[in-house]
């Protein structure tokens, strides 16, 4: 595990996910970092989608990826995420993707709990809140 990371997913970069050139597409990073995401979230009670059964929505209101180095047809890719930032309705999280010990992009973005049906802001739930922070807790 990489430090300050309690949490990872596996990736295997698809061919459909490349450009002319053999190198993934820039955007295809952003759908890894909502797929670790979701994994992420899945560790507690029944994630997105127990959220979701809750009338509520994440929202995500900024992305911003570094591309460190080409990832490539094939590639093994392990792609760390970690949250924080806990604030109300606001929370945040971060993101590093590795190839073997190269980190190929990090990244973070920035989402807003809001009631599904008005699209309003609403605090986080509390079972949620605590169960980021006590995972995000052994990190440190």
């Amino acid at each position: 595990m990489r430090p300050g990371f309690t949490f990872a997913t596996d990736l295997t970069v698809r061919f459909s996910e490349t450009d002319a050139q053999g190198v993934v597409h820039n955007a295809v990073y952003l759908v890894w970092f909502e797929i670790a995401r979701i994994d992420y979230l899945a560790r507690f009670r029944d994630g997105y989608p127990g959220l979701r059964a809750d009338g509520l929505e994440a929202l995500t209101l900024e992305a911003h990826v570094r591309y460190r180095a080409p990832a490539r047809f094939d590639d093994r890719l392990r792609v760390y995420a970690r949250c924080g930032d806990l604030r109300g309705a606001r929370f945040r999280f971060e993101y590093e993707i590795e190839r073997g010990e190269e980190i190929v992009a990090d990244g973070w973005t920035a989402h807003a709990v809001v009631d599904a049906e008005l699209l309003r802001p609403t605090r986080m739930p509390g079972w949620l809140a605590e169960a980021i922070r006590d995972a995000e807790a052994t990190a440190e």
